[in-house]
């Protein structure tokens, strides 16, 4: 049965109604019910039409009291103990292809406090969108939305959480950063386990300010030892790196496309940080020809490394356009 935006709907298990506010796929679609908001299946629902139509009336009896029936509340699916935010693909349909168009942000709070909030997403050091406010207990409270293809400049998700009712916990804070190959997989695995959303722990709970320490004077009545710090070796980087997966796996078999990528980059930025590490001055990078797709990857990796100052993918003798010469600078 279809179902468009803003369609009322019923639940099969419980009769409360609704309406859609998104849809996700072919098989789920978001409803609004008692203004929560969750993803259900299309099976979980119906249009509400039939059943207005063929509900017989009963009439009232006056000799008896009626006790009213508690309706059945749908089991809403809760995360660990936590805040998290929360994302949402929406997807496009493009020449019959289900396309991500953009991602719907939720702060989730699996929490029994009530808490204040700051949110804030930013690109390229400005703010994008931001809002404040507070969040109940075992509640979520939807964001905004933000473009799939903006999600190529990494946008930093800036948050910061305090406990309400409770001064004597610490306020906590941070910054999320998703990169494009670890979204490219959270999307991917959602297709193949058929879940709607993935989500960001940001706290289990909150933690209790630390008293200062009393500052003790110290006289030192004796000459302080000579400490020596040993530092463990760490792997020296390479000029060139050969991102083909034959060159990285002895055997390929069993591995998909989105495996294959996800290794290439993982090697990619391992040895880009070591070359930072040694402060080398130049690395060669093949990826091949092919259709692009791992040449591009790598092109987007350098432009968001602060310490690549340029690079260029050229023909040369040796490697045709199948490598990316790049230089750093410190």
């Amino acid at each position: 049965m279809k179902f468009s935006l803003g369609d009322r709907i019923t639940l099969n298990r419980g009769g409360e109604e609704g309406h859609v506010t998104a849809i996700i796929n072919n098989e789920m679609v978001e409803v609004e019910v008692n203004g929560t908001v969750f993803p259900v299946y299309i099976d979980d629902i119906d249009h509400p039409y039939l059943k207005w139509f063929t509900t017989k009336k009963v009439q009232k009896q006056t000799h008896h009291e009626q006790i009213p029936v508690e309706k059945i509340k749908t089991p809403v699916v809760k995360l660990s103990k936590g805040v998290y935010l929360s994302f949402l693909p929406v997807y496009k349909i493009v020449a019959l292809e289900d396309i991500v168009d953009y991602l719907k942000v939720y702060l989730l709070n699996e929490l029994p406090i009530n808490i204040k909030f700051s949110y804030d997403v930013r690109l390229s050091n400005q703010s994008e969108f931001s809002h404040e406010g507070e969040i109940q207990s075992f509640s979520n409270i939807y964001l905004n939305n933000v473009p799939y293809q903006d999600m190529n400049d990494q946008p930093r998700f800036h948050w910061k959480l305090q406990d309400i009712a409770n001064p004597k916990n610490e306020i906590e804070e941070g910054i999320l950063r998703i990169k494009p190959s670890k979204l490219f997989e959270h999307i991917n695995n959602l297709q193949i386990k058929n879940e709607p959303s993935f989500s960001y722990q940001l706290i289990t709970a909150f933690k209790l300010k630390q008293k200062p320490e009393p500052k003790e004077r110290f006289i030192p009545t004796i000459k302080p030892e000579t400490i020596t710090l040993t530092v463990r070796n760490i792997e020296a980087g390479k000029h060139e790196i050969d991102l083909h997966i034959e060159a990285l796996l002895p055997n390929k078999r069993g591995l998909n496309n989105s495996e294959i990528l996800k290794i290439q980059l993982d090697t990619l930025d391992k040895y880009i940080q070591l070359s930072i590490v040694h402060r080398q001055e130049r690395l060669i990078v093949i990826h091949g020809l092919g259709k692009g797709v791992l040449r591009e990857e790598v092109h987007k990796i350098l432009k968001q490394t602060k310490e690549v100052v340029r690079f260029k993918n050229e023909y040369s003798a040796r490697y045709g356009f199948g490598a990316t010469e790049v230089w750093f600078k410190y």
